[in-house]
Order: C-alpha cells, then structure tokens, then sequence
C-alpha cells in the first residue's frame, strides 16, 4: 500500500542520517519504527506501572561516596 505524509524537515534529516549509518534505506527504517511502535503496546501506561528507584537522601548532598560495599549500609538488602 502507498501513502503520503509529511515529515518535518529536521527529522527527516535525522533518519536519513541514521538509515546512512545502519546501512539502510529510509524505508527500512520508517517501516521498523512503525512495527516498533506497534508491539510496544501502550507505552505511557508501561511506564506508569514502573517502580520508582530507591532513594538514598543526604544532608549534605555531593558528599555520599559509596563504594560497592558501602551501599548495604544505607539500603537494606534481605
């Protein structure tokens, strides 16, 4: 099937860029993002799912050097 659409001219650039560097055509690579795009479901509501990262809170922010060790005194582990 054909169609039409207008892409912006930045972005157009971008992928013919990235298709250059991959060794594709720009084709390809509207026709990946495209299937990307389609079996990532619904992306926003992913990433409301997602857990937010523990954090470890300074009183003196900048000054919290850990090392591998040194972490298991601030987050416990079982």
């Amino acid at each position: 099937m054909r169609t039409s659409l207008e892409i912006p001219d930045t972005l157009y650039r971008e992928m013919k860029i990235r298709a250059a560097s991959e060794g594709k055509t720009l084709r390809e690579i509207i026709l990946d993002g495209v299937a990307l795009r389609l079996n990532c479901g619904n992306l926003a509501a992913e990433l409301k799912e997602r857990k937010p990262f523990p954090v470890v809170r300074s009183h003196n922010p900048g000054s919290l050097k850990l090392g591998e060790e040194g972490v298991y005194e601030y987050i416990p582990f079982p």
